[in-house]
């Protein structure tokens, strides 16, 4: 997938500390704050890895995606790769703030869950599931320690695996699903092949014949597992990109119909108007206030 980039968001690249570079690593809010003395946490930034943080305790404020979240304690925030957040305010949290690169998980349900990118960046967790939650993340956190502490002990495999093991316990209770193992496997084919090709394909018909499934399968299975259609979807792809190039660049109209792969700006304004209910330049005012 080639969106360009976004001038008014910081851009960051896995970059672990010397002698952590192990695919995954485990910071806390205080060592956040310490490492960003001029606060550019507060400002929009688009890592290219994943951030999964628990809030042990304090109150604050958090932004993906156009999407405000205050954070207390029980709170968990997953940022998967590409989203566009900041840190609104956290200036009074602590806790476990967990950093790792996409596809460092083992196969499985935890990377099938990373991979969702229309998954809810925050959500609150209480209970018996919140104290596992903590007792995997302090796991983590004690093997990775060690790790970085002592080479020898260090193991990919281990991280990966406790890693996994935190993800599956801070999902949040989802109702169970009826969809068959076959619709969830052509639904993870198809989610991957929008999210490489939405800037180009933006009919289903064109992913049916890439993955030699009928637009029929695609869109059961797609209803099926993520209980919507296949056509929307891919919508709700292409218009979450929209809006960020609307609110994170000087970018015209017309160059952003051109980024998402629309022929012209008529038709992105068309499309954009359908799916939110106003036009792409009073969109990006409302959000400037301008």
């Amino acid at each position: 997938m080639e969106t360009g980039q976004l001038p008014g968001v910081r851009q960051l690249r896995y970059s672990p500390a010397p002698g952590a570079g192990f695919g995954v690593e485990v910071l806390g809010f205080e060592r956040l704050r310490q490492m960003d003395p001029g606060r550019r946490r507060t400002r929009p930034q688009r890592p290219d890895f994943h951030v999964l943080a628990l809030v042990r305790s304090g109150a604050g404020r958090h932004t993906a995606d156009f999407i405000d979240h205050a954070l207390h304690e029980g709170s968990v925030v997953w940022i998967r790769p590409g989203v566009v957040h900041r840190w609104t305010d956290v200036d009074d949290l602590d806790g476990p703030l967990v950093l790792f690169e996409q596809g460092f998980m083992p196969a499985g349900p935890a990377a099938q869950a990373a991979a969702d990118v229309f998954a809810p960046a925050c959500w609150q967790l209480d209970g018996s599931a919140w104290d596992l939650s903590v007792r995997a993340a302090d796991h983590l956190a004690y093997e990775h320690a060690s790790a970085v502490a002592d080479p020898r002990l260090g193991s990919s495999p281990v991280l990966a695996h406790l890693l996994a093991a935190l993800a599956l316990r801070v999902l949040p209770a989802r109702p169970g699903t009826s969809a068959a193992a076959e619709d969830r496997t052509v639904f993870r084919r198809y989610r991957a092949a929008v999210e490489r090709h939405f800037t180009r394909w933006h009919h289903v018909a064109d992913y049916a014949r890439a993955l030699g499934y009928g637009v029929r399968t695609l869109t059961r299975a797609t209803r099926e597992t993520a209980g919507v259609g296949a056509k929307q979807f891919l919508d709700q792809r292409i218009l979450l990109e929209a809006k960020r190039l609307l609110a994170h660049t000087d970018l015209s109209v017309a160059r952003c119909a051109e980024r998402l792969g629309f022929d012209d700006a008529a038709n992105f304004s068309t499309f954009f108007q359908r799916q939110e209910g106003l036009s792409p330049s009073r969109w990006r005012s409302a959000r400037s206030g301008r």
